[in-house]
């Protein structure tokens, strides 16, 4: 008995000490940013707000300031705040501050293979290639522009059966805007209806789903724990499997179909870079690269794409004069008899202003994909060890009473000078800023131009619900910040 005594005796001084050791290795370090107290192992695991990442970040970033330290288990995240702090960071720094830092749950599913996840050389070789290759498909041209028409045509045609019935527009704007991203990496848009289809839209909205509930958060900031914890964040795995076998059935697809000289979508140009590069050793033209790659770009423009055109939806449905203006400046330089195109876009100056601005007030990814410093750097008086994650805090930029007279209120003036031209704002950064930016930022914002313009030339819209300004704000929860679900009428002009 006095044994067992003993040796539990032990265990404990042995596991005291260790947490001692834990604690002030984490501690040791007085040259980061300052930040709340961690505890051993877990962090600032406690301080997190349960389900309220993004909330968290904001309440610390008041506390601490525009540079501060917290812990996810054991490892130092940097979170970065108000537009100089990121600016400084993301553009005036791009190089020290251009890695990608680590997202656990889509890591499991995918490592770091693709594009969204990559860092040094094979991240260079696959944005290089997917830029250059996009715009050689077409990316920001006519053609392209012309599947986005088509499918703004779609979808007036299904508004127009509804005879003014209202609807949740989540599932026909999912549908358009995804079949946009069918054309361009598969070479063909599918029916809306059409089983697969239906089935491929569900699996990218359960992905963001799980990833921004608080299980996901859960195992973004503790994934050495998360990882072996059953829960619902494990189904993201299962479900992401569903959406990587189709892909890889389509690469198949493409491999028998291939005509070398005439590549038809973008599968057929990474397979006809693969044969180039098949003798270079240090080639990252392979099949686990192209399969990730198109995970990354599907999940990268559809959800957030329709996500952002509900928020546009909802937003324009609460401020009638918003509204109204809209119609009259659709009116006059477009007409109703014909389709808008994006060269109108610079003859626009409120339209180009209020999608800015939803843009900037619905902070769709709130706080960015987590950054990673490439190397030892200081910065603003800090040392931060090379490999260590940042997260910039786009919501706090697209916040900033420096850069903006109303942060926290949808205002188009925000983009307009005194004149009512146009004025870019180098704080709206709702696609990122630096080398880490959305490479498909051309695309998304010609796709919110057309099929937002296209909507309104054609109908008003209303509803029977009283919306109420919560209801527009959004809500600052995880990964992403998709509005609520809401039912409108869209009523024939």
């Amino acid at each position: 008995m006095e044994a067992v005594c003993v040796d539990t005796l032990l265990v404990g001084i042995i596991s005291l000490l260790f947490f001692y050791i834990v604690w002030n290795s984490m501690r040791r370090n007085h040259k980061l940013p300052p930040g709340p107290t961690p505890l051993p192992l877990i962090g600032n695991l406690l301080q997190i707000e349960r389900g309220q990442l993004v909330n968290s970040f904001m309440k610390f970033s008041k506390q601490y300031g525009s540079v501060y330290t917290l812990y996810f288990g054991p490892n130092p995240v940097i979170c970065l705040s108000g537009y100089e702090t990121v600016k400084e960071a993301l553009v005036d720094k791009g190089e020290e501050f251009g890695g990608r830092g680590r997202l656990p749950p889509l890591e499991k599913v995918i490592q770091t293979y693709g594009l969204a996840l990559s860092n040094g050389e094979r991240w260079r070789q696959l944005r290089n290639f997917t830029l250059r290759n996009l715009r050689e498909l077409g990316f920001s041209k006519k053609s392209f522009e012309e599947n986005v028409q088509e499918e703004a045509k779609y979808v007036v045609e299904e508004l127009k059966k509804l005879k003014g019935k209202p609807l949740d527009v989540t599932n026909l704007i999912m549908d358009a805007v995804s079949n946009v991203l069918f054309s361009i990496i598969f070479g063909s848009r599918c029916e809306y209806k059409d089983e697969t289809f239906v089935e491929l839209l569900g699996i990218v909205e359960e992905s963001y789903r799980i990833m921004s509930s608080p299980w996901g958060q859960l195992h973004t900031i503790f994934p050495q724990i998360m990882d072996h914890i059953p829960g619902p964040h494990q189904k993201l795995t299962s479900v992401s499997q569903k959406l990587l076998s189709f892909i890889r059935a389509r690469v198949r697809i493409s491999q028998e179909t291939l005509e070398p000289t005439s590549p038809r979508h973008y599968i057929d140009s990474f397979l006809i870079k693969m044969e180039k590069e098949k003798e270079n050793p240090n080639s990252e033209f392979n099949e686990m690269n192209l399969v990730a790659t198109i995970q990354n770009l599907f999940l990268a423009g559809s959800d957030t794409v329709s996500s952002a055109l509900r928020h546009a939806l909802l937003i324009i449905l609460y401020y009638p004069e918003v509204q109204e203006k809209l119609h009259e400046e659709i009116d006059q330089v477009i007409g109703r008899d014909r389709i808008p195109n994006n060269n109108d876009r610079p003859n626009m100056p409120y339209t180009d202003a209020v999608l800015h601005e939803i843009h900037r007030f619905s902070d769709l990814v709130p706080f960015s994909v987590p950054h990673m410093v490439t190397k030892d750097v200081e910065f603003r008086g800090y040392f931060i060890p090379k490999g260590t994650d940042v997260y910039p805090l786009l919501c706090t930029v697209h916040r900033d009473p420096a850069k903006f007279s109303t942060p926290d209120t949808f205002n188009p003036n925000h983009f307009l000078d005194e004149n009512g031209k146009f004025q870019k704002n180098d704080a709206m950064m709702a696609f990122s800023a630096g080398k880490r930016s959305c490479p498909g930022e051309s695309l998304a914002r010609m796709e919110f131009f057309l099929f937002v313009t296209t909507i309104l030339q054609n109908f008003k819209l209303i509803s029977q619900t009283r919306f109420t300004e919560a209801d527009i704000t959004p809500k600052m929860g995880g990964l992403l910040n998709a509005p609520i679900h809401y039912e409108l009428s869209f009523i024939p002009r």
